[in-house]
C-alpha cells in the first residue's frame, strides 16, 4: 500500500470547472488555499447555457479581480415582459438601468463559453491554484485527517490518487460528489421539458426588442431573450405527445420559430431539449465532502438565478473554507454553509416556479400574487433577495442575514476594492471605536465616514452606529450601541478571521 506521505497534497480539490468551480477556485486562490481543480472535458464547452447573472453576482467577479474583464462582454437586460396569447402585458418585470446598491447594475447578459474562458484565464493568478483538464474522478475515501483523490487522467488512461482536507462537488446535476454524500434530493414539483433553440442572426432584427418576452400561451408556452452580439434565444414547451428528438429536427424548430425568425433571418446553432427541475440536495456537507451549484440545487430557468446561485454558493463558501484551513476556525464553521444557503435557494426556487405557473397560465393568480397589483396596469413585480438562513449572522441585531450595500469611496474606487475579501466593520467616524485594538488583531478592515461620505446616512437611515461585514458581503450584525458593538467585535476576534494570500 502505498504512503499516503507519497501523495501529492492539496487543501481544496473542486471537482468540476464550469463557472461556479472556477469562481471558487479564484476566491480560494485570493486566500492563498492550495487547490486543485479537476474537469473531465477537455475544453471550455462552446454553445450556450447560463445567459444572466445580476448585481451580486458581478460584485463577486469584481471581488476576484475579473469584473473589468467580464463586463465588456455583457449586455445591460432592461427586464422581462409576461404577455398573454393576444399580446396583452399580465406583467411587468423591468430593471432598473441605474446601478444597484451592490455598485453595478441590476440584470447582466452574457454568453457563458465568453465567461468561462475569464474566469479559468484568471486562476493563472494563483500559482498555488492548479487546473487539469480531462481528469475524471472515480473514488472518494475520506478518514479523519483528509480525503484521497482517484481519478483517471483520460488523455493517457494513468490511474492517479491525491489527497486534500475537503472536497468540493461543483460537478452539476449528476454530481459524483453528491453520491458520495449519499444525500437524497427535496422535489419542489416542477419537471417540465422544454426545446431550447439559439439563434445567430444574420441581418439586424430591431423589432425583437431587447426585453425578455413570457409568451404566456395556453397552447404553448415560450421565452425570448435577447443574448450578446447577434445571439438570440427562444425557450418553447414541448408538448406531452411529442418526442424529444423530433422537435429538435431543423424543420419542426423553424416552424415552431415562424412567428419570430426564418432561416433568412437566422442560423440555427443549437436546438435542445431539457427537463427544467425544482430539486435541492438534503445533504450539502458530509465530514469533508461538499457541493456547491447544480449538484446542490437545479431551478426552473424563469427568474434567470440557476448560476447565480451558484456563484453565491462560492461566495459564502470559500472564505469559510479559508478560515478553517489557514485561520485556524473550527471546522464546524463549515455547517453554517447549508443551514446559511439552502433556505436561501429554496425561497428563489419556489418564486420561479410560481412564474412558471404564470408562463404555463395553469397558475396565474398564484404567479401574480408574487407581484403589486396597480390599477389599469399590469402587475409589476420587484423581486426582494431572500435573505440567509439561520447561521453565523447574530439573528438579534438589525440587518442580520441582509446584504450590505457598496459604497464609493472618496479617491472614487468601489469599497469592496479597499476591502478586499475580509471582514469590514462600517462605523460613521473613527473615534467611535474603542475596541480598536481586538479589531486589529482580527484582521478586520474598518470603514468610515472619511472613506466614504455614503457610510453616515446608511447607518442613520438603519438606526444603527456601526455594521460589522463578513467577506461575502452579508452582514453579521449591526450595533445600536456600544454594547452590541462589543458583541460584534466578540464574534470576531476569535481566528475565524479569513487569511491574506500573502
Amino acid at each position: 500500500m502505498q504512503d499516503k506521505s507519497a501523495f501529492e497534497e492539496f487543501d481544496v480539490v473542486i471537482v468540476g470547472r464550469g463557472p461556479v468551480g472556477a469562481t471558487l477556485a479564484n476566491l480560494l486562490g485570493l486566500c492563498g488555499v492550495r487547490t486543485l481543480v479537476l474537469e473531465r472535458e477537455a475544453r471550455t464547452y462552446h454553445l450556450p447555457r447560463a445567459v444572466h447573472f445580476d448585481d451580486e453576482c458581478m460584485r463577486v467577479f469584481q471581488t476576484i479581480g475579473l469584473a473589468d474583464a467580464i463586463l465588456p462582454q455583457t449586455i445591460l437586460s432592461p427586464g422581462m415582459l409576461f404577455l398573454d396569447a393576444d399580446g396583452k402585458m399580465l406583467l411587468d418585470w423591468s430593471r432598473p438601468q441605474t446601478l444597484t446598491p451592490m455598485g453595478w447594475n441590476l440584470s447582466y447578459r452574457f454568453h457563458q463559453p465568453d465567461l468561462e474562458d475569464v474566469l479559468l484565464g484568471g486562476l493563472a493568478r494563483w500559482p498555488h491554484v492548479t487546473l487539469r483538464s480531462r481528469c475524471d474522478v472515480f473514488a472518494l475515501d475520506q478518514d479523519e485527517t483528509g480525503v484521497r483523490v482517484r481519478y483517471e487522467d483520460l488523455s493517457n488512461g494513468r490511474l492517479t490518487e491525491v489527497r486534500a482536507a475537503y472536497i468540493v462537488g461543483c460537478d452539476g446535476a449528476r454530481s459524483l460528489v453528491r453520491r458520495f454524500i449519499g444525500s437524497g434530493m427535496d422535489d419542489l414539483g416542477f419537471h417540465e421539458r422544454w426545446l431550447v433553440i439559439d439563434v445567430l442572426l444574420k441581418r439586424e432584427r430591431d423589432d425583437l426588442g431587447d426585453y425578455s418576452l413570457q409568451h404566456c400561451d395556453p397552447q404553448r408556452p415560450a421565452t425570448y431573450v435577447r443574448g450578446t452580439g447577434t445571439r438570440r434565444r427562444w425557450e418553447i414547451t414541448v408538448l406531452p405527445d411529442e418526442d424529444s428528438n423530433e422537435v429538435t429536427e431543423p424543420a419542426k424548430v423553424w416552424e415552431l420559430l415562424s412567428r419570430w425568425v426564418t432561416p433568412d433571418d437566422a442560423e440555427l446553432e443549437r436546438a435542445a431539449v431539457y427537463t427544467f427541475h425544482s430539486v435541492i440536495a438534503q445533504q450539502w456537507h458530509s465530514g469533508r465532502l461538499l457541493l456547491a451549484g447544480d449538484s446542490a440545487h437545479q431551478t426552473p430557468p424563469f427568474l434567470g438565478q440557476g448560476m447565480c446561485a451558484g456563484i453565491r454558493d462560492a461566495a459564502n463558501l470559500a472564505w469559510k473554507l479559508a478560515a478553517v484551513i489557514r485561520g485556524g476556525a473550527a471546522a464546524d464553521l463549515l455547517a453554517t454553509y447549508q443551514s446559511e444557503r439552502q433556505p436561501h435557494v429554496r425561497e428563489f426556487i419556489e418564486l420561479a416556479i410560481r412564474l412558471g405557473g404564470v408562463i404555463n397560465t395553469k397558475a396565474i393568480e398564484t404567479g401574480l400574487a408574487a407581484g403589486q397589483v396597480r390599477e389599469n396596469a399590469p402587475v409589476k413585480l420587484e423581486v426582494k433577495k431572500p435573505l440567509l438562513g439561520p447561521g453565523l449572522a447574530l439573528a438579534d441585531l438589525p440587518l442580520a442575514g441582509h446584504l450590505a450595500p457598496q459604497f464609493a469611496l472618496e479617491d472614487g474606487r468601489r469599497s469592496d476594492d479597499r476591502i478586499g475579501y475580509s471582514h469590514a466593520l462600517l462605523v460613521e467616524a473613527p473615534a467611535m471605536l474603542a475596541s480598536r485594538l481586538a479589531l486589529s488583531h482580527a484582521a478586520i478592515k474598518i470603514l468610515t465616514s472619511d472613506d466614504a461620505e455614503g457610510i453616515g446616512p446608511w447607518l442613520h437611515e438603519h438606526g444603527i452606529t456601526a455594521a460589522l461585514v463578513r467577506p461575502d458581503r452579508y452582514v453579521l450584525g449591526a450595533a445600536r450601541n456600544d454594547a452590541e458593538l462589543d458583541r460584534l467585535v466578540a464574534a470576531i476576534t476569535p481566528p475565524t478571521h479569513v487569511p491574506s494570500a500573502a
